[in-house]
């Protein structure tokens, strides 16, 4: 497995036509019993696990490009390469397809996929006519072959055979040459021709072809040749603006000449492919697949040639941090590091990881504090775009370093700071980059990517910080555009200026509506933080006030806010909308709405059919005790009235429960009675049953001690009595009958005197008396309570 030769990088080809970076490994050619036949197999350098397994068809086309490559399809849209380290672990693993199909090695491609009819029409041909015979390179010749190389197009086998006499002989350069024959003596219709000669070449989709077109004597020949084309009555000036208007600058200079050179390379050919030919038709995609893969793996080769130039980056980074460096300077270098982790994408994981992280030790995030806050707007928008390669490549990473922050900075120019505040400050009137950046702090700030099992307590430092140093500054437009809603009515009404910090400005509404939807995001997925910063900044109230402002896409924000903070069913929420009548704003815009049906209304009707539907009881019973009589018309819906019957069954089942309950405590009190005079009888033979030591004492002082403790006996049923009458008195509320009857009773046996039972009753009476200071008791046992649920009739 150390062996070199046969280090490869998988991809596969995506759906947009770009290369996917499976891994890194080494393939080897064996029989898998499993699939019947000689397969290649692809083994991770990392951990072993299997890359690749595809078995070796006779019938699949295996193409050889640029020495290391090795492409094929195995359905109609997967396709597979394999790219590798060294030449000669390709021509071993080709030469073994080779001799599997029973190919000559000396081929690039083994076959092409023909129609049946085509196939059977080349087999009825003499074997010499399978040759492409190509005329002499003459100017007189130039229409003749412009016609053949269009000819070749529709069929795969002569295409591969037009490309094979291309490439004997030097064919290429020799037309190239004519091209600047004709441009010297303006021959506009061989440069027509030349035009689609060049454009058909390109289309035969061999990389073979490319190497030579894109060398450095052909590549400007080339494009000039793409220059002319027939259907415009000017050609265009490719050429020179590729020579004179686009300036390769080098920031800091590349003294390695095969990368300069691979970097002007990368450069044309993508201009060629963007810029010069046309957008392919639904029958060309392909053909210029070989292009796009040409392009991939240039720039593969820039990246890990740059990383392996450690001087380079170190002088780059010490620059752009360096605070004598010019403007202009700076500017080059962020717009460098831009391009440099855009073509970082195309490298596989662990080079990629490899990348970032020599970027972060280098200091790449201090650096774009200070750029970021710069006045040039492109280096801002560069600035962002390399922020968000490191937020989309590892957010964890970042917020290791802004949670470091603080201990060595100010708050205001702490790295998320300054990404909100330059997202507040977007000049731009669609907001483009406000949008962008709020896309990465909501990644930033998302628990889903916080469940790294390497630091577990990642989501709660980190949500800690957020909300100690960074929420206050998210929120300031919000807070300043809702400070008064009296005053900011009247601003509106006493004016035709539209006030800056009043929400109807369309630019501010914009941005408070970004800025509510990351506090709805936090709602959602910030259960305990977001919730504190709501309570003490009565956040729902100022959010409210956008109710009424005059851009519906506002209003619904804020009532979508609304919406997801009742959607969390919690107690401490409701008790806090119902403490602040909040929903009195909302009720204010439904009847404002009239009877216009539009989405605000849905919206509306929505938020409260999901009350009903959940029976929220708190917030039902606080809508129908003090709403009902305003929303009671409204019967396009039935949600209201539905709140309504909620509402009753709830009032219904709660005197059902008090009902059964007093039932329940007047059968136990007979109960309780009755068992207390059969317990104090069994009580009085037990004490007799044990007072009887006739063995052991004299009579006389067996008779004194029997007379003893009948005296104690009554003088504890005289207690016992006087407390169950103070209890029967507090729980029945019905103490002049309880007290007749139990004062006539205990009369009877001569134990109680009705006096006493009086006084008695009128000592339980005192626990039936409403005092002033048993309701503050009682609010501050409330208070003392918080998870106490509010009843429905309070």
């Amino acid at each position: 497995m150390s062996d070199t030769r046969r280090r490869v990088k998988v991809y596969t080809l995506n759906e947009d036509r770009q290369w996917d970076d499976r891994g890194t490994g080494h393939v080897s050619s064996t029989f898998v019993e499993r699939l019947k036949g000689i397969s290649l197999l692809v083994r991770a350098e990392s951990d072993g696990s299997l890359l690749l397994e595809s078995k070796i068809s006779p019938n699949t086309a295996y193409q050889k490009q640029q020495d290391t490559l090795i492409v094929w399809s195995e359905a109609e849209n997967y396709d597979l390469a394999l790219s590798f380290q060294e030449k000669a672990g390709c021509d071993e693993i080709w030469e073994k397809i080779c001799q599997v199909q029973g190919k000559d090695p000396a081929l690039e491609i083994t076959q092409d996929p023909i129609d049946e009819s085509e196939e059977e029409r080349f087999e009825e041909m003499p074997e010499t006519s399978h040759l492409v015979e190509l005329p002499p390179c003459e100017l007189a010749r130039l229409e003749e072959i412009a016609d053949l190389v269009t000819s070749v197009l529709s069929s795969p086998i002569r295409r591969e055979k037009l490309a094979l006499a291309l490439m004997s002989e030097g064919y290429m350069k020799k037309l190239l040459q004519l091209f600047q024959v004709c441009e010297d003596l303006d021959n506009r219709e061989g440069l027509h021709h030349l035009y689609e000669i060049v454009r058909g070449v390109l289309f035969l989709n061999k990389a073979a072809l490319f190497e030579v077109m894109f060398s450095d004597d052909c590549i400007m020949d080339v494009v000039g040749c793409l220059e002319f084309d027939p259907s415009l009555v000017q050609p265009k000036k490719h050429r020179e603006f590729l020579t004179k208007t686009a300036k390769f600058k080098e920031v800091i200079p590349i003294t390695d000449s095969e990368l300069r050179q691979k970097i002007h390379q990368t450069y044309r050919v993508q201009y060629i492919q963007d810029i010069i030919l046309p957008t392919p038709s639904v029958f060309e995609e392909n053909f210029l697949s070989t292009l796009t893969s040409f392009i991939f793996f240039n720039k593969v080769e820039i990246v890990s040639m740059l990383q392996e130039d450690e001087k380079f980056l170190t002088e780059v980074f010490a620059q752009l941090t360096d605070e004598a460096t010019e403007d202009g300077k700076r500017r080059e270098l962020v717009n460098f590091f831009k391009e440099f982790c855009a073509f970082s994408q195309t490298l596989q994981p662990q080079n990629r990881d490899a990348f970032f992280k020599t970027l972060a030790n280098l200091g790449i995030l201090p650096a774009l504090e200070i750029v970021m806050g710069m006045d040039d707007l492109q280096v801002r928008a560069a600035a962002t775009d390399i922020f968000s390669y490191l937020v989309e490549f590892s957010p964890s990473m970042v917020r290791e370093f802004v949670m470091q922050e603080p201990q060595q900075t100010d708050d205001d120019v702490l790295l998320i700071n300054v990404v909100i505040k330059q997202m507040i400050c977007d000049s731009d009137p669609e907001l483009g980059g406000a949008v962008q950046l709020m896309g990465l702090l909501r990644t930033l700030i998302d628990p889903e990517n916080m469940l790294a099992p390497t630091n577990k307590t990642e989501k709660t430092e980190f949500l800690s910080f957020f909300y100690k140093y960074c929420m206050q500054v998210l929120t300031v437009p919000l807070l300043a555009s809702t400070v008064d809603e009296k005053n900011c009515k009247d601003l509106q009404e006493g004016s035709t200026k539209i006030n800056p910090v009043c929400p109807d400005n369309f630019q501010t509404a914009q941005l408070l509506a970004l800025i509510l939807e990351l506090l709805t995001f936090c709602v959602e997925h910030h259960t305990y933080h977001i919730k504190t910063y709501i309570m003490n900044k009565d956040l729902l109230r100022r959010v409210l006030v956008l109710m009424n402002s005059k851009h519906t896409f506002l209003a619904l924000c804020a009532l979508r806010f609304m919406r997801r903070i009742i959607g969390q069913k919690d107690e401490y929420y409701n008790r806090y909308i119902v403490k602040g009548n909040l929903f009195e704003p909302v009720i204010n815009t439904l009847l404002d709405n009239g009877t216009r049906y539009n989405l605000l209304n849905s919206a509306i009707i929505e938020l409260f059919e999901f009350i009903k539907v959940e029976d929220i009881k708190s917030l039902i019973a606080h809508i129908i005790d003090n709403y009902y009589k305003a929303l009671e018309s409204i019967e396009y819906v039935q949600t209201f009235k539905g709140l309504k019957g909620r509402y009753e069954q709830e009032k219904d089942r709660q005197t059902l429960r008090l009902n059964s309950r007093y039932r329940r405590d007047a059968r136990t009190l007979d109960e309780d009675e009755e068992m207390w005079f059969n317990e104090d009888e069994d009580d009085d033979g037990e004490a007799i049953e044990k007072s009887r030591p006739e063995e052991e004492f004299p009579e006389s002082y067996g008779k004194y001690m029997e007379a003893k403790k009948r005296g104690c006996q009554r003088n504890q049923r005289c207690q016992l009595q006087a407390s169950h009458l103070a209890h029967l008195c507090r729980q029945s509320q019905r103490l002049p009958s309880h007290v007749g009857s139990a004062t006539r009773h205990h009369g009877s046996q001569g134990e109680l005197s009705l006096s006493t039972a009086i006084l008695v009753a009128k000592t339980a009476m005192v626990g039936l008396v409403d005092y002033p200071d048993d309701e503050d008791e009682e609010d501050e046992d409330e208070e003392q309570s918080p998870r106490k649920r509010p009843r429905l009739g309070s």
